[in-house]
């Protein structure tokens, strides 16, 4: 997903998201779509869909997703969340600069997540 289109989408995600979020079952198991993850906008895509679906928001950013990791936003840890395909991001996050800020590394990304009370299972 070109970064562009990336942010455009988390803009209309975040419009139409119930402030609220989705009610969701603690322990719940969530899945990644991880093959197009070539950037942080787009991994911001990919894990709002796994956790509230289609269009779905979790954050914008990694502020923003620790807010949602507070509740209201849909899951709220703990959960899994199964990472699929995660080499692409492996190989490609922490690259493209993102807001004019050094995007997270995957491996940044899954410290954030694991200490956010995310279990971070790679598949």
């Amino acid at each position: 997903m070109q970064l562009a289109g990336a942010e455009f989408w988390l803009d209309r995600a975040r419009e139409g998201t119930n402030p609220y979020g989705p009610v969701s079952e603690p322990g719940s198991t969530y899945h990644l779509d991880g093959r197009h993850l070539t950037d942080a906008p787009a991994f911001h895509c990919a894990l709002g869909e796994a956790v509230n679906g289609p269009g779905g928001y979790f954050g914008h950013d990694l502020s923003a997703v620790a807010d949602c990791l507070r509740g209201g936003c849909g899951a709220e840890p703990p959960f899994t969340l199964v990472w699929h395909d995660a080499d692409v991001a492996r190989t490609c996050l922490g690259v493209t600069p993102y807001r004019d800020r050094r995007p997270p590394t995957f491996e940044e990304l899954l410290t954030f997540l694991t200490e956010n009370g995310v279990d971070v299972r790679i598949a």
